[in-house]
């Protein structure tokens, strides 16, 4: 069966960005998996697809928030497989669907909306709910968790680090869900890895991760750690720091960042370059989210 995602992904230097920052920084290109199926979702997806087939599921449930890479990727990775894609979302239907959410629709997802508190208290319950509603109409279920984010997917990563051909000093890489955090953490990766949280705080992801590795039933021997200092106000919710550095990167390396993930990530990167709290070779892995970059051009365009 073809696989899902374009592997591997190109690594290569970022010059003029390294020139500024005074470092050696390299990117590695996760947002190249695809085009609908773009960014580190993939990678998950292609295992946790493999699951769904192998016990000959028909149709796959997830979950996210309304501008989701992960249930963009998982509806595309569904209609190219032959299988339903369903989604809960967070959040209100805005009627006219942009970004993700217009992908969404138009690969013809079946999409369930719930509020934020009910996304934070109930989303595991709610996706039982919808899944014994296709058992009934006599189909086959596989629940996704949110960002792929398991023991299965996080193989994704723990694999991918085998496509590097040389050491870092430092990997920075969006932590929104922890199973792409948690992949390298099992990894024989070299350096340190900072994962940048995007939403929750610390203690949260790196309780994320240990319990994704326990479920995996592997250590997790990488030098890692969680950032929670550069997630802004609120998932989704850049400063205006942030959008100056996805500006800067856009403009130097013609490097397209989001504003959910990859953005505060690369800002978290800069400034430590910027305060000299990182040296040596550094890498970048882009995980993608340049959808998120739609329906936010009055922030784009801030001064």
């Amino acid at each position: 069966m073809t696989a899902l995602a374009r592997l591997p992904t190109p690594l290569h230097p970022l010059p003029r960005l390294s020139e500024i920052l005074g470092i050696e920084l390299w990117v590695k290109r996760d947002d190249l998996t695809g085009f609908g199926l773009s960014g580190n979702k993939v990678r998950k997806l292609e295992y946790l697809f493999a699951e769904a087939e192998s016990m000959g599921a028909d149709t796959v449930l997830t979950t996210g928030g309304i501008q989701s890479n992960h249930c963009r990727a998982t509806a595309v990775a569904a209609r190219q497989r032959g299988l339903r894609p369903v989604l809960l979302l967070r959040g209100e239907d805005p009627g006219i669907p942009d970004g993700n959410l217009l992908l969404d629709s138009l690969l013809g997802a079946e999409v369930h909306w719930c509020t934020p508190d009910a996304y934070r208290h109930r989303r595991d319950a709610l996706l039982a709910e919808l899944a014994a509603g296709v058992k009934a109409a006599g189909g086959v279920p596989y629940i996704i968790p949110e960002g792929g984010s398991n023991a299965v997917g996080s193989r994704g990563y723990l694999q991918a680090v085998d496509e590097l051909d040389m050491d870092f000093d430092h990997l920075f890489v969006a932590v929104g869900s922890g199973g792409t955090l948690a992949g390298l953490a099992m990894s024989a990766v070299a350096g340190r890895v900072h994962g940048i949280a995007v939403c929750d705080d610390a203690a949260t992801f790196e309780a994320r991760v240990r319990s994704i590795a326990l479920e995996a039933g592997r250590p997790t021997p990488a030098n890692w750690w969680v950032d929670d200092r550069y997630r802004g106000p609120a998932y989704g919710v850049a400063t205006p720091e942030i959008w100056d550095d996805i500006r800067l990167v856009a403009r130097t390396e013609g490097l397209l960042l989001d504003p959910c993930y990859t953005g505060k990530a690369m800002h978290a990167l800069c400034e430590q370059a910027r305060a000299g709290q990182i040296a040596g070779r550094v890498l970048f892995w882009h995980t993608g989210g340049a959808f998120g970059l739609f329906g936010r051009g009055a922030e784009v365009l801030a001064p």
